[in-house]
């Protein structure tokens, strides 16, 4: 066994995940360099941005997206997170192109093509047992969720469509959600909201009728040459704060 998987399955993901990977980046590299041309003359040089975020058995590995919000001017202007994505950057999350540098991930053996969206480091330490058996696999660039309402859904039902899929795993499935996805993105469907509207997992504890002001995805960490700048958002739900501590939500 290879995570959830047997291990002639998990293989065959694999080489299936690198193989169809290496086609999309080179299918889509005018895509690549145009982009990031475009966030170099708007936002500057910084093209991409990283987040560390738990794959397989909560490993920790880095997620690869292109850039698309401009830096934070004084501490007031950080908690803005929506008024600092620009106009580039809404338009690369609506076409969910700022995903596509996540094919190095693939390749490099971090993510698989199809897994559950792998959340912040945090959230791991907060699911429940049947939570975390989403991480019996690769986490993934799509999943169900993504082709079943995706940014439209809550965290519980991002969580049931995970573990069914880590239960329920075959190619054939693999390949209906990857064509299903493709649909979605060219009509954009189910997509209203990014990543900052999520609410935080349901636990016994209380966060599951925990309300959230703002997301707790609303922290960044911008990498530039080694250093680290977290961005912080404006509020925490108190149910997080109360089991992740003061230090916030970093991603």
């Amino acid at each position: 066994m290879i995570g959830g998987l047997a291990l002639s399955a998990a293989l065959l993901k694999r080489v299936l995940d690198v193989g169809l990977a290496i086609a999309g980046l080179f299918l889509t590299l005018p895509i690549l360099g145009a982009t990031a041309l475009a966030i170099r003359v708007t936002m500057g040089s910084l093209v991409l941005f990283t987040m560390v975020r738990p794959g397989l058995a909560g490993k920790p590995f880095v997620l690869l997206k292109f850039r698309t919000m401009r830096p934070a001017i004084g501490a007031e202007d950080e908690i803005r997170y929506a008024e600092r994505v620009t106009l580039l950057g809404g338009w690369l999350r609506r076409t969910s192109l700022d995903e596509i540098p996540q094919m190095f991930d693939v390749i490099w053996g971090e993510l698989s093509l199809v897994g559950p969206r792998p959340l912040l480091m945090d959230y791991f330490q907060l699911h429940d047992s049947r939570q975390a058996r989403r991480h019996n696999v690769r986490a993934g660039i799509t999943v169900r969720a993504q082709i079943n309402g995706r940014d439209s859904i809550s965290m519980d039902q991002r969580f049931e469509y995970d573990v069914w899929y880590v239960d329920n795993w075959s190619l054939w499935r693999d390949a209906e959600i990857i064509a299903r996805t493709v649909w979605c993105v060219i009509s954009r469907h189910g997509v209203g909201r990014d990543d900052t509207s999520i609410e935080p997992p349901g636990k016994a504890t209380g966060l599951a009728s925990a309300r959230r002001a703002r997301s707790p995805f609303g922290h960044l960490e911008l990498l530039r040459v080694g250093r680290t700048r977290r961005v912080p958002r404006s509020r925490v739900d108190t149910a997080v704060v109360s089991k992740v501590g003061s230090r916030g939500l970093g991603i």
